[in-house]
């Protein structure tokens, strides 16, 4: 892990390590393998964001999990190679109530976390890949809170979140990634230009957001073919742009008063769909503010004491006013009626809009690009087998310079053997990897401790820890869980009869033993940890995985039930 390139920014940061539930063929037991342990390009996926971290110097780090997954979580950050080199170690927090279901608002309001939280934090998820640079993300941040709220006990600091477009990256976007519906405005225009790589004209205020399948929800209940939006919407802004194709990422930078905000409010299950959603209306829907007890937790206390009294004064001067590139945000006010018009007299009110919640906003790639340029990182949740697999091909491409990439793509203790083929341009070789005779690999990630067999081919594949592929197997965009084993011809010279392992064999849909020679193929497939692939089975994009309760093993396609609960 490189070493902090930027000061502190005095945040916490709080990574919330989910169940996984989009990715259950290999998160299904979670107090043995949770998904923040699963691999992404040979790392734990929980190293993504503790390096991202890292880089933009926050120190303070906290991984939230369910007491379950704690044991091997901590044990992972004692041994595995890539977790031991993070410095300082990151805290693991527990708390007794968090399940595998909890939202991650609710997560906010557990008394744990509520006290963990002393400052300005960070929300990140476990399964974050950026190659955006955090400290650009954080110094917007700083910069567009007026001066006058650098106290500390300030209350009137706004939040921000981070939204990445997820169409238009060849071999990583997919049809079926997730989207939801925003609605922002733009800020301001800055008297001096922003400079270059300055993420300044991509950062807009969020005035709506809501996941897309609640959005289709909300129009099947209204019995409308259109979303109906309340006018004083366009009445505070006279333009808004909205947008269908960006995805939350979930990673939000809050001032310390959000801990209370969600603690006010019992029903805020979501932090992406209700806390952001019902913040963002807050700013132009008169009267919410006071429902959600928004006023009420940004009222200022009255200062006692000549101590309280003389910081007070200090946080009450203005300093942003003074600047000739940046404007503070302004109250707004309520004025009284003319007196030509016949209601009763009354003093002007001054009404102070709740803090903005800022959004940066990554632009969505033009047509011609095809791949990530320098200029448009890459921003991706890792929360379906699609995208673990898109993405851990796509680390595998990048060379020696880029912030992620490992040192060695053909780790010095991996055994090649005779006639065998590596692309080294586009794969990657963990330690103590055998390759057998006449095998090749091209596009491919392979974990510590693999064995391959002779004469194997691995196209676009992705193998955990400990896999073991047989003679022949050929494999093509499948995804293999740790120590699973796909048999080879070689298993075909067993006695008649089941063998000892018989029990945990998949039976597969496949035709066994009517291809070439009987071999193996997957294509497009997911294997689950520790399932044995018969010799001679052939499937295309089914998942072969263990079912409690069942006769052994079994199989279901790709369209079979999933869960569909949001992963934290």
């Amino acid at each position: 892990m490189p070493h902090a390139t930027h000061p502190s920014p005095g945040l916490q940061a709080f990574i919330l390590c989910g169940p996984g539930v989009s990715l259950n063929t290999f998160t299904s037991s979670p107090k043995d393998f949770p998904k923040a342990l699963v691999p992404i390009a040979n790392r734990p996926m929980v190293w993504y964001p503790l390096d991202w971290c890292h880089r933009m110097g926050i120190t303070d780090v906290t991984l939230i999990t369910p007491p379950e997954s704690a044991a091997p979580l901590q044990g992972a950050l004692s041994i595995h190679p890539a977790l031991t080199s993070v410095i300082p170690r990151p805290e693991i927090l527990a708390p007794a109530d968090l399940t595998q279901t909890t939202g991650a608002g609710e997560i906010l309001r557990l008394p744990e976390v509520q006290k963990a939280i002393t400052g300005d934090f960070m929300i990140l998820p476990c399964d974050l890949v950026s190659e955006v640079e955090g400290s650009k993300v954080v110094e917007q941040w700083l910069a567009l809170n007026p001066l006058s709220v650098s106290s500390k006990t300030n209350k009137r600091k706004s939040g921000m979140g981070v939204f990445y477009p997820t169409q238009g990256v060849e071999g990583i976007s997919h049809k079926k990634d997730e989207t939801d519906f925003i609605v922002t405005v733009l800020l301001p225009s800055p008297n001096v230009p922003a400079p270059a790589g300055s993420l300044r004209p991509d950062i807009e205020e969020l005035v709506m957001s809501m996941p897309t399948d609640t959005l289709k929800d909300l129009i099947e209940e209204d019995k409308e073919t259109s979303l109906r939006i309340r006018q004083s919407l366009f009445t505070k802004h006279g333009r808004v742009k909205i947008k269908t194709k960006h995805r939350d990422a979930h990673v939000y930078i809050f001032p310390q008063w959000v801990k209370e905000f969600a603690a006010k409010n019992e029903k805020f299950d979501s932090i992406s769909e209700d806390l952001l959603g019902w913040w963002s209306k807050a700013s132009w829907q008169g009267g919410l503010g006071a429902k959600l007890g928004l006023d009420e937790v940004l009222q200022e206390k009255a200062a006692t004491g000549r101590e309280e009294y003389s910081e007070s004064n200090d946080d009450n001067i203005d300093i942003a006013s003074l600047s000739s590139t940046t404007s503070a945000r302004q109250p707004y006010r309520i004025l009284a009626f003319a007196s030509r018009v016949n209601l009763p007299a009354s003093p002007a009110t001054v009404i102070s809009a709740p803090p903005p919640l800022l959004a940066y906003i990554q632009p969505s790639l033009t047509p011609s690009t095809a791949t990530p340029s320098p200029t448009q990182p890459l921003i991706r949740r890792i929360d379906t087998t699609s995208a673990l697999l898109n993405t851990s091909l796509y680390l595998a491409r990048q060379p020696s310079t880029h912030p992620l990439a490992h040192e060695h793509k053909l780790h010095p203790s991996a055994i090649v053997g005779m006639q065998s083929r590596v692309s080294q341009e586009d794969s990657l070789i963990a330690e103590n990897v055998k390759l057998g005779t006449r095998v090749n690999v091209k596009e491919t990630v392979i974990g510590p401790n693999c064995e391959i067999g002779n004469n194997a081919r691995l196209i676009k594949c992705l193998l955990m820890d400990g896999v073991v592929v047989g003679d022949g197997v050929q494999l093509t965009g499948c995804i293999i869980g740790r120590r699973a084993k796909v048999e080879g011809v070689k298993a075909e010279s067993e006695a008649g009869g089941e063998s000892l392992e018989g029990a945990k064999k998949g039976k597969g849909k496949g035709r066994q033993g009517d291809g070439e020679e009987g071999k193996t193929r997957l294509v497009e497939c997911e294997v689950a940890p520790g399932f044995i692939v018969e010799s001679g089975t052939q499937g295309k994009g089914e998942k072969y995985m263990a079912f409690e309760g069942g006769d052994g093993m079994e199989e279901f396609d790709e369209d079979g039930d999933e869960g569909m609960d949001e992963d934290l």
